[in-house]
């Protein structure tokens, strides 16, 4: 039988309570059961590997992206005014040694989370808006040429899949 590819995913949409608001957002569980029988799965949370409690604040990027808080320019603050940055970079951190250690090529992530999102992240302004920009880990993951999917994008991934050797 052949290896299957490793795939990091989101600990919340394998059904763990690690959101901050102590949820999950767990897939379906045929898509689960699919994913599964495809990839091996690497569950992650970055928000917790960083040290962040659960549940804990809502957070949002303030003053850029996911990219701009790994550059220094943008932080991640609490709806209580804290500043995370530092427990967001250092859970990316763990994602992209775990990623690179079990030599992933692909990442389902939590779509507009200030950690995982891949193609938008709230606002900064705790106003429920979304705006253009990645989460501070599908930023670092991006840069090390891994490929983010959320979880609206199932089919894409999926496909991806079959194009594999």
């Amino acid at each position: 039988m052949m290896n299957k590819p490793p795939l990091l995913v989101s600990a919340c949409l394998l059904g763990q309570p690690v959101r901050y608001d102590g949820h999950g957002k767990a897939l379906p569980p045929p898509t689960i059961f699919e994913l599964a029988r495809r990839y091996q799965l690497l569950s992650i949370c970055p928000e917790c590997q960083g040290g962040l409690p659960t549940p804990r604040p809502a957070a949002e990027i303030s003053g850029g992206d996911g990219g701009d808080v790994l550059d220094g320019s943008a932080r991640v603050i609490t709806q209580t005014g804290q500043d995370v940055s530092r427990a967001f970079i250092d859970g990316a951190r763990q994602a992209l040694d775990s990623a690179i250690q079990h030599g992933c090529r692909q990442a389902l992530l939590k779509a507009n989370s200030p950690s995982c999102g891949n193609r938008q992240i709230h606002s900064g302004h705790f106003d429920q808006q979304l705006q253009p920009g990645s989460g501070v880990t599908a930023a670092l993951l991006q840069r090390y040429n891994i490929i983010v999917f959320n979880e609206n994008e199932m089919d894409r991934l999926l496909l991806t899949t079959k194009q594999q050797p």
